[in-house]
């Protein structure tokens, strides 16, 4: 058992809080069992195995403040002295704290005498509710001093912390390098980092732990300052970018707070001169991060006694409060809800179409964490968000490249904007029903098919899905650079609507769409990147198209533009409200298109926004913030569980599986060659290298559940989880549903689900096991879910009249004619799937051309757009379909098509 518990604390170290947990909870069980045991014998086999747990935790609880050093010595010394009841009571009151986070406030939590309290009912002897209770974090130190005198350092920096400071934190001290990265990694609470000079480097880590640092090294690159302090400092922030890092320097100190290679510091000190100072300075961090300009505003509004004479009776409360009929919704909100109302934006409010005062100070400090120029809070969801960045940046007649299984947002915006989207397909998944991603070489040949037609000019923006539905991740920092060396000017919208959590994570975040435009900036003013530009510029020039297309491409650092937006969801994987969005940009020339931008934000934005999505914005910038790290890597942590629990149960995998990289992500795509994230060890090092290497990776927080032999459509499945067993879940496929973990699951969550996958594979076996009717129905509905699939349609054409000309290779089209030419209803006709003339019109014409979007759920993409010449393989797939949810046709009516006569 304990080599199980190491076995898998090896492999998936993501979450070291979740990790540490299941370490300490075995250590009590085997504290447990040494007390039991009678013979000398036994007593001493287990004991044995307290000390192999307990050396185990050493190297994990170096990094900690709880239990810390002292604590540790207690529990060695007990063990040392064979007191197997002291050391359980020990384990018992380390373990019980640490479950419930008790030592965050609980002084008593740090003594090991064992007549103190253990009950949890006397762990609040700060006498607050546990609401008011001061938020905990821990302050890590990088010293040169012996480690000798870090007990008597850690109790003096105890002392300066006062009862009116907002925050309580505990101090860590470590003298390495290595072991100060380590800290940051695998301690989520370590909020504030101060480092000394003189510290040392190459510390003696574990094995485990010196290949995770190697690999996070080697993701996030190798560069090295002169400075030891600025070299750590940098290294740290790549890590953990929300870090407060303080420096503590015995010499030169007005140089290096004037170094702008340091404008990232938030303070540098004379070595302890001024410990009250450090001390206010590391609070005072804390408390800028933790402010929430809108949300602390509209507190205080709440609070006040307003008379209101504007158009909101909701305001307030009172035609709630004092209803005969409606009190009910008052006693369900809550009060706060109705006082926290208004539609004014005076009187110490701001306006979110004009923000002058909070809301602005709010966006301002959402940009800095998500590692944007700006940011601006959107109310009614990422697909008006995606509307306002396309309509700011496109005009009529514009050339956007898009991928055709993006979301229907983005090919209304077209019809908005009049721009003429150049559809792309990605590669298929017939077998799931589902789409990937575009390919790099699909992307770049787009961009050269233009080039060779002369209309490489006309093409403004590409629109990217990352990552997809299903979990697909795009290398924007590669498809960019490539795509711009092509076209220097190229602006990329990445909808991110379900991955701005991965910010968040050290592996995810460089994948995500702000990274790379950062990290793009950084090569065009590296001197070494302008070198290779120059030694690659002849060959480059003299590639054919088939060359340019399979080759490795570098922009020219003299005329390429970074032009970056990126939408994110954030209610869809943070603590937002629904419809709570972000749009984030980085944009070289966004002074030149702040104008149409802004007014791009009146036009979508309405004058009477929801003032409790802005607020949960705002709250969850916060968050994110001071604990998305631990957040995210626990969700990441859990994501891993389910993935291993479900493929490798005897009973659940005979019938569902959760796909694999494998599955969703062809080998040519993967340099990595990293085929599963069950059987290849996926830990920190899985990760990084196809992070790394490979064109596509797969989230790994999303999981396909193939549902399909055990006889399940999606929807079925989805319907049944729902209405039998409280678990719901959103997106489905001809033969799948997706789960995805987020920052609010718990590993109570997933031992629901997996006990109810249980229950779900036993009624199976049962109903089969003494009916052969019913093993021939599974079997066949297998057969139908599993592999008499239709073939997935790639987009066809436009018709020639909504070409931008008449090129038989013109693929881009006037999607917005088309549409406003289905409004004439002489225009249209209707024709059933099942009627013979659909086949005749495919066979000898004229072309079927669709009126209007067509998009069946699953799988959720247009399948025919305005405009579009319907084919045979369009059609053979619309019959093969038996989902109920069509979005554009009629079952009664059949196909809206364009009649031949009102188009020619």
């Amino acid at each position: 058992m304990l080599t199980n518990v190491l076995d898998q604390s090896a492999e998936y170290l993501f979450s070291t809080r979740h990790e540490r947990l299941d370490l300490w909870c075995d250590l009590l069980q085997r504290c447990r069992d040494w007390v039991a045991a009678s013979c000398c014998d036994a007593k001493e086999q287990k004991r044995r195995e307290v000390v192999r747990i307990g050396q185990h935790l050493q190297t994990l609880e170096r990094y900690h403040a709880y239990p810390g050093q002292r604590l540790m010595a207690i529990f060695e010394q007990r063990i040392g002295e064979h007191d197997d009841v002291g050391t359980l009571r020990l384990a018992r009151r380390i373990c019980s704290s640490l479950l419930d986070s008790s030592y965050r406030h609980d002084a008593n939590d740090w003594e090991p005498a064992d007549d103190l309290p253990d009950a949890s009912a006397a762990r609040y002897s700060i006498n607050q509710p546990s609401a008011q209770l001061r938020p905990y974090f821990e302050l890590l130190i990088v010293s040169s001093d012996a480690s000798s005198t870090w007990a008597q350092k850690q109790q003096d920096i105890r002392n300066l912390r006062r009862h009116d400071d907002a925050f309580i934190y505990q101090p860590i001290i470590v003298g390495t390098y290595e072991d100060a990265l380590m800290a940051v990694m695998l301690n989520p609470d370590v909020q504030v980092v101060a480092i000394h000079d003189g510290f040392q480097r190459n510390a003696n880590l574990s094995a485990r732990l010196r290949v995770m640092l190697d690999q996070y090294q080697s993701l996030v690159g190798s560069e090295t300052y002169e400075d030891p302090s600025l070299d750590l400092s940098v290294a740290l922030k790549q890590l953990r970018p929300e870090l407060d890092i303080i420096l503590l320097r015995d010499r030169n100190i007005e140089r290096t707070a004037g170094n702008p290679q340091m404008a990232f510091i938030n303070r540098v000190f004379y070595e302890f001169e001024e410990p009250m100072e450090v001390h206010l300075c590391v609070v005072e961090g804390i408390a800028n991060r933790y402010r929430t300009p809108f949300f602390d505003n509209l507190k205080r509004y709440a609070q006040r006694p307003i008379g209101t004479f504007h158009a909101l009776p909701i305001a307030r409360g009172k035609s709630i409060f004092k209803s005969n009929w409606i009190r009910d919704m008052g006693a369900f909100y809550g009060a706060n809800l109705f006082l926290a109302e208004s539609s004014a934006t005076t009187g110490g409010l701001d306006s979110l179409l004009e923000p002058t005062g909070n809301i602005r100070q709010a966006q301002l400090m959402a940009a800095s964490t998500f590692g944007a120029q700006a940011a601006f809070f959107v109310t009614n969801g990422t697909s008006t968000a995606n509307k306002i960045v396309e309509q700011a940046l496109l005009a009529p007649g514009d050339i956007v490249l898009i991928d055709r299984n993006c979301h229907k947002s983005h090919h209304y915006a077209a019809v908005l904007t009049g721009a003429y989207p150049l559809y792309i397909d990605a590669y298929p998944l017939s077998e799931y029903s589902m789409y990937g991603g575009v390919t790099l070489a699909s992307l770049k040949q787009a961009l050269l098919n233009l080039k060779r037609d002369g209309k490489l000019e006309r093409a403004k923006m590409m629109v990217l899905t990352n990552c997809t539905f299903d979990g697909h991740v795009y290398n924007p920092l590669r498809v960019m650079e490539e795509c711009l060396a092509i076209k220097p000017d190229l602006i990329f919208l990445w909808d991110e609507a379900w991955f701005g959590f991965a910010r968040f994570s050290p592996l995810l975040r460089q994948r995500t769409a702000m990274h790379a435009a950062t990290e793009l900036r950084k090569r065009l003013k590296s001197p070494r990147y302008r070198q290779q530009y120059t030694e690659q510029c002849t060959a480059q020039d003299a590639f054919t198209d088939e060359e340019m297309q399979h080759n490795r491409l570098l922009m020219d650092p003299e005329h390429t533009q970074v032009r970056v937006y990126q939408t994110s969801s954030v209610h869809k994987s943070m603590s937002a409200l629904r419809q709570g969005s972000m749009i984030l940009v980085s944009d070289d020339a966004f002074a030149q298109t702040e104008g149409a931008f802004r007014e791009a934000v009146f036009t979508h934005t309405s004058t009477s926004p929801n003032q409790q999505i802005i607020a949960s914005l705002d709250i969850a910038r916060r968050q994110m913030n001071l604990e998305g790290y631990d957040l995210v890597m626990r969700a990441t942590q859990l994501a891993f569980v389910i993935r291993k629990q479900v493929n490798n149960h005897p009973l659940i995998s005979r019938y569902f599986k959760i796909l694999d990289v494998a599955d969703l992500i062809p080998e040519p795509l993967r340099g990595s060659k990293i085929a599963s994230y069950v059987h290849d060890k996926a830990h920190w090092s899985t990760l990084s290298q196809a992070i790394i290497n490979d064109e596509f990776f797969l989230d790994p927080t999303r999981l396909t559940l193939s549902c399909g032999h055990a006889g399940f459509d999606g929807t079925q499945f989805k319907q049944l989880l729902a209405g039998r067993y409280n678990i719901q879940l959103n997106k489905t496929s001809r033969n799948s549903v997706l789960l995805q973990t987020n920052i609010n699951n718990t590993r109570s969550d997933v031992a629901h689900l997996i006990q109810v996958l249980v229950q779900i594979c036993r009624d199976i076996d049962d109903s089969i096991a003494d009916d052969e009717n019913q093993a021939l129905q599974l079997r066949s509905r297998v057969t139908r879910l599993v592999e008499d699939l239709p073939a997935l349609p790639d987009f066809s054409c436009f018709h020639p009249e909504f070409r931008s000309d008449a090129l038989e290779n013109t693929i881009e089209g006037d999607i917005r004619k088309a549409f406003y030419k289905a409004y004439d209803l002489e225009a249209c006709e209707y024709l059933k799937l099942s009627d013979s003339m659909i086949d005749q019109r495919l066979e000898n014409g004229p072309p079927l051309v669709s009126a209007n979007f067509v998009i069946p759920y699953p799988p959720g993409f247009p399948i025919m757009v305005p405009g579009q010449v319907i084919t045979a393989p369009i059609i053979d797939f619309m019959r093969n379909l038996d989902v109920q949810e069509i979005h554009g046709y009629s079952s009664s009516q059949g196909l809206k098509l364009l009649k031949p006569e009102h188009i020619e």
